[in-house]
């Protein structure tokens, strides 16, 4: 979430991209850190024991969600 909301700050339209387990902490940390409106976009969890075609698969079905969020903010 910093590096979304100092690139944000920056002028440069960004997506924070993390596993739904982590839902809770990136809203609050968007919170902390001044930014509630940040773009965040959740895939399901666990991500670390996926196979490539498994993560080929996950990216496909949120890519539509990450450039909607990403052309909305610009």
């Amino acid at each position: 979430m910093h590096d979304t909301t100092n690139l944000e700050a920056r002028g440069i339209p960004s997506v924070f991209v993390a596993s739904s387990v982590f839902k809770d902490a990136a809203e609050a940390q968007a919170v902390a850190l001044g930014f509630p409106s940040a773009a965040r976009v959740f895939v399901p969890h666990p991500i670390q024991d996926r196979t490539d075609a498994e993560m080929r698969q996950m990216a496909e079905a949120v890519v539509e969600q990450i450039l909607s969020a990403i052309t909305r903010a610009a």
